[in-house]
């Protein structure tokens, strides 16, 4: 739904995705941002990535393996992000399948 949102039904029809899952060994290293952990409440609402939230975001990698953010797209969802190289051995199990857009929903 999030690539859908920012980028667009037909990007998922026409270009492939993948949906990946893994475990994470040990979620004390997921560091969870609350919504009034966030500078600017806007960014919480959807639209395009400012410098501020772009910095606030590569911070957060810095300071923590695994970041657990709350999604601008549902207010019930949230979003974990990571860098997998760094983050390697903090993760495993992965399991990948390819994302398959049911074609109704590009129109």
């Amino acid at each position: 739904m999030e690539v859908a949102v920012h980028k667009g039904f037909k990007m998922l029809d026409t270009s492939p995705h993948v949906l990946t899952s893994a475990r994470i060994i040990d979620m004390s290293a997921v560091h969870v941002v609350l919504a009034e952990d966030i500078p600017n409440a806007n960014w919480l609402i959807p639209g395009s990535h400012g410098p501020g939230q772009q910095a606030f975001g590569d911070q957060l990698l810095q300071d923590h393996l695994f970041c657990l953010v709350p999604s601008t797209v549902s207010r019930h969802s949230w979003n974990l992000i990571f860098d997998a190289d760094r983050a390697a051995g903090y993760f495993d199990d992965v399991q990948q399948e390819r994302f398959a857009l049911d074609p109704r929903l590009h129109r």
